[in-house]
């Protein structure tokens, strides 16, 4: 829930929160808007046929305290007439080291109605690999300013229990 903004992903530049509640079973479930800012070559705007570089994606993920599992979709609501992007991704616990957490992601690029479909789907799978690899680095970095803000604020109550 923390992963944006951070300095891995500058393309995202705003997320807003559109709903979060929990079901009967205790998941949490939340529905995102997250706003970008893709810096496309000037070969891809002109078979696009758009100069459009900020790009809206309605995100939905449920958080499962029980199965200690969330499951994130997420799908582009801008420029859908040409390239529509559905992504899942799956963290469930590691079955042998309970210290790490598996990622499974998938992806579906479909480019509709332009000339050169494949290079423009080659570009963006290429694009979301990338992507899942700051993914990872930036749920790391959020991991790492949690602690880091957790274990200075644990020293500030320790120093002033000191001076009581």
């Amino acid at each position: 829930m923390r992963k944006y903004p951070n300095p891995m992903n500058p393309s995202v530049v705003g997320v807003d929160v559109l709903d979060r509640s929990l079901d009967s079973q205790g998941r949490l479930h939340s529905h995102r808007l997250l706003s970008t800012e893709w810096g496309l070559p000037s070969i891809v705007k002109a078979i696009l046929g758009t100069s459009r570089t900020i790009t809206y994606i309605k995100e939905h993920s449920v958080v499962d305290p029980v199965e200690k599992k969330m499951v994130l979709s997420s799908t582009n609501i801008t420029l859908t007439n040409l390239v529509s992007v559905d992504e899942r991704l799956v963290y469930t616990p590691h079955p042998e080291n309970p210290e790490k957490t598996l990622l499974t992601q998938e992806a579906i690029i479909t480019v509709k109605g332009v000339s050169l479909s494949s290079y423009l789907e080659s570009l963006m799978a290429s694009t979301i690999s990338s992507n899942a690899r700051k993914g990872r680095e930036a749920l790391e970095w959020v991991i790492g300013e949690l602690t880091s803000t957790r274990d200075s604020m644990k020293s500030a109550m320790a120093a002033a229990s000191m001076e009581d």
